[in-house]
This record gives structure tokens, C-alpha cells and sequence, in this order.
């Protein structure tokens, strides 16, 4: 065991977990909503992005209060220090499952934006998160996905210019029983989020 690895286990034996007096629910009280993880997972291109921008524009009109913590953003700040080998994509889903925790326990409804190609991920994700979560598989076929593919990656990757890229050289294992499934295929924006929307108010009555 290297010194580096020593010290940080000592360290860990010293930290206590604090309570807050102010609780989630009283947060949720304040803001009057119940805080959820809107997990949206698929393939590059799929419309997850998409998805999710319109749906927290439905929200904020609708004044609930979320954030929305989109693949591409959180590479630049928080998992700046992440590649793409497969140990770092399972590292990428733990941290953001463990923002997503804090920002459900500060009463907001957050929406997230990432692959998230492998079940084990989705399922680690979903044990840290508990009842919060809530898995919508964006279900656009590759084809679809490839068609859309406005900068080149996919293409990039068939000429094996771009290792471990999701759907042609590494895998995606899709969702066995998402709360959700949505495919965007040939079908407005629009409509595709009022569908999304409709199916979270159901789930949610339902709770």
C-alpha cells in the first residue's frame, strides 16, 4: 500500500456525516415541488440534449425550479480530469449521480443529459439517487443517430479515428425497464416534449 493510499484511508476513518437542520423536504416545502433526477440516456444524437434544454424551458414557464447538468458541459468544469476508456465513464456517472443526489437534497428538480451506455452505471446511479430517479431512454436508432450527425463523429469512428465512441466501436447497453422510452425519429420537438412532460405528471401522481 503507497503512502498516498494509506493517507487517505486515515483520512476517511475521520470524517463524520453532519445532519442539516434545514432537511430536503423542507427545501421542497420552500419551493413547493417534489425533487426528482430526470435521467435521460441514449445514444449520441438521439435528441437528449435537445430533450432536455425543452423540458427545463416547459419547467421554468411552469415555475418550477431545476438545473440541468447536460454530457458536454460537465467535461469542462467537474470531469474535466475524465476520458472516455470505461473505467472513466463509470467514474463520469458516479460523480454526476452524486451531484444530482446534492441538488435533489437543495429541493431542485434536475435533469440529466448523458450517454450513459452501460446498465451497471444507470443501476449505480438509480442506488445513490433512490426513488428520485427517474430513467427516460431517449430511443433513437443509430441510423437516426448517424444521420444527424452534424459533426462527423460517428463517421470519425468508422474510420477509426475516434476510440471507444459509443455505438460503433464501444458499446451501448439499452435501458431493460426505463421509467420512459422516446424515440425522436422524424417527429417534432414539440410534441416530443409535451409526451415527456405528460408521462412525468403521470409518474408523479403516482408517487
Amino acid at each position: 500500500m503507497d503512502n498516498v493510499t494509506k493517507a487517505a484511508q486515515e483520512a476517511e476513518r475521520k470524517i463524520t456525516w453532519h445532519p442539516m437542520a434545514v432537511t430536503r423536504e423542507r427545501r421542497e416545502a420552500l419551493l413547493g415541488q417534489n425533487a426528482v433526477t430526470i435521467w435521460l440516456t441514449g445514444l449520441s444524437g438521439s435528441g437528449k440534449s435537445t430533450l432536455a434544454n425543452a423540458l427545463e424551458q416547459l419547467f421554468a414557464e411552469q415555475g418550477m425550479h431545476t438545473m440541468l447538468l447536460d454530457g458536454d458541459n460537465i467535461r469542462f468544469g467537474l470531469n474535466r480530469d475524465l476520458g472516455f476508456s470505461q473505467e472513466d465513464r463509470v467514474e463520469n456517472i458516479r460523480r454526476i449521480a452524486e451531484v444530482a443526489k446534492l441538488l435533489n437534497d437543495a429541493g431542485l428538480i434536475v435533469l440529466t443529459s448523458f450517454i450513459s451506455p452501460y446498465r451497471a452505471d444507470r443501476q449505480a446511479a438509480r442506488n445513490i439517487l433512490g426513488d428520485s430517479f427517474i430513467e427516460v431512454y431517449v430511443s433513437t436508432p443509430l441510423q437516426e443517430c448517424e444521420r444527424r450527425d452534424v459533426k462527423g463523429l460517428y463517421q470519425a469512428a468508422r474510420k477509426g479515428e475516434i476510440a471507444e465512441f459509443t455505438g460503433i466501436t464501444s458499446a451501448y447497453e439499452q435501458p431493460l425497464s426505463p421509467e420512459i422510452t422516446i424515440d425522436t425519429t422524424g417527429r417534432d420537438l414539440k410534441a416530443c416534449v409535451l409526451e415527456l412532460a405528460d408521462a412525468l405528471k403521470k409518474l408523479w401522481s403516482k408517487r
